[in-house]
C-alpha cells in the first residue's frame, strides 16, 4: 500500500504571528555574525534564526543591516520578527554578551575545537554563537575571546560549509540538545 502525503498550506502550519512569535519562549542562543559580506547570507541567518526561535542576531563589522531589499531576499520578513543589534566590531559584541552572562561559542576550525557531535550543552547556560566571514571565517582575536570552538564534521573534499548552511546545522544540534526556554 503506497501511503499518500499532500503538502500542507500555508494556513495549516499553525504558525506564529510576529506579535505572538515576540511572546514565545526562545531558544537561548543568540547569533554573532563577524563580519558576513553576502547579505542573502544574513538574510538566511534571520530565517533560521527565527525557524528555531534564537534570541537575536549581533550584525557586526562589514555586515549589512535591514532594512535591505537583498536581506529581505532571504529573511522573508523575518528581519522584522528576529530583534538585532549593530556593532561595529565583534569583540565588543562578544563582551557585551559575556557581561549579560552567555557562553562564548565559535563556529570555526581550530585546534583543540570541539565536534559538534559531540558538543555537551546546559539547559540553564545561554550561548552566543559567532559566524564568521564567508572567506575568512571568525576573526582570531573573536576566537581568543571565546569559551570554546564549534566544529562541524564534514567528510567532503571541500574544506567549509557555507556560513548560512552552517547556521541551519548548529541551531538545529542546539534546539534538539536545549530545546526552548520554558516561560
Amino acid at each position: 500500500m503506497t501511503k499518500r502525503f499532500r503538502k500542507l498550506l500555508n494556513s495549516e502550519l499553525g504558525r506564529a504571528s510576529g506579535e505572538e512569535f515576540s511572546c514565545l519562549s526562545k531558544m537561548a542562543v543568540t547569533l554573532v555574525l563577524d563580519n558576513i559580506r553576502s547579505q542573502h547570507n544574513i538574510g538566511a541567518a534571520f530565517r533560521s534564526a527565527d525557524a528555531f526561535a534564537a534570541e537575536r542576531i549581533f550584525l557586526c563589522g562589514i555586515c549589512a543591516t535591514p532594512p535591505s531589499a537583498e536581506i529581505h531576499k532571504s529573511a522573508l520578513g523575518s528581519e522584522n520578527t528576529i530583534p538585532w543589534e549593530y556593532c561595529e566590531e565583534t569583540t565588543d559584541a562578544v563582551n557585551r554578551l559575556r557581561s549579560e552572562g552567555y557562553e562564548i561559542i565559535s563556529v570555526e576550525q581550530t585546534e583543540n575545537s570541539t565536534m559538534l557531535n559531540s558538543i555537551e550543552l546546559c539547559k540553564e547556560r545561554r550561548y552566543a554563537l559567532v559566524f564568521g566571514n564567508e572567506v575568512k571565517g571568525v576573526n582570531q582575536e573573536v576566537i581568543d575571546l571565546s569559551d570554546s570552538v564549534l566544529e562541524i564534521p564534514q567528510h567532503g573534499t571541500k574544506h567549509s560549509i557555507n556560513v548560512s548552511v552552517s547556521i541551519g546545522v548548529v541551531l538545529w544540534e542546539f534546539s534538539k540538545i536545549i530545546g526552548r526556554n520554558q516561560k
